[in-house]
């Protein structure tokens, strides 16, 4: 949910396990904030469940409503998907993929029992993970040298900026994502340092 300069996203991965007539629906959610985190974590999946029938997920990422998508991985459209989605927008959540693995049991399930068994299986990998309010962030580049560091590192943390990569060398560079509130008044100062530059991502 996005209320104001901040949204809700789960705090931790969560797991749930919902059987039907012999197939096993299992699933994974997790908090994201990239495509490649994504990405990433489906191809862990796959390689955990390389025999699994299908691998139906939903995401939805950042905070303007647009970033979203929801595959049915060959079940019958609209059957895996959007139920996934729909959970996942029921409880106002952003920054997070839910992928159901399943595990085919030999009998047929039709449109409405499939829709049940995702929607199910998502509910469970949901209900227990505590959730958290997140700042909307602007996310930067932040380009400086050596010696300039301590003074980025400081204002950053000083507006509970998060640092998404960093590479400390002769030449620093750091991803950041910094608070709404706080943007223009800690870009003014970050490119007040001598050296430093500051692209937005």
């Amino acid at each position: 949910m996005v209320t104001g300069d901040k949204y809700t996203t789960i705090a931790a991965p969560g797991t749930g396990d919902f059987r039907d007539r012999g197939s096993k629906f299992l699933a994974f959610s997790y908090p994201v904030f990239t495509l490649q985190d994504i990405k990433e974590r489906q191809q862990a999946l796959k390689k955990e469940h390389p025999k699994a029938n299908h691998h139906c997920l939903a995401w939805r990422l950042g905070t303007d409503g647009f970033n979203y998508r929801a595959a049915d991985d060959g079940e019958p459209s609209g059957s895996a998907g959007k139920p996934i989605l729909g959970q996942i927008d029921s409880l106002g959540l952003t920054n997070i993929l839910v992928v159901v693995v399943r595990y085919f049991g030999g009998s047929l399930l039709g449109v409405p029992g499939l829709i049940n068994a995702y929607k199910t299986a998502t509910a469970l990998a949901l209900e227990n993970i505590p959730r958290v309010e997140k700042w909307i962030e602007g996310l930067y580049e932040i380009s400086f040298d050596y010696p300039s560091m301590g003074e980025v590192l400081y204002l950053l943390k000083q507006c509970e900026a998060t640092i998404y990569s960093q590479d400390l060398q002769l030449f620093c560079t750091v991803n950041t994502g910094i608070p709404k509130p706080h943007i223009a008044n800690y870009v003014q100062k970050l490119t007040e340092i001598r050296g430093v530059t500051i692209k937005p991502q």
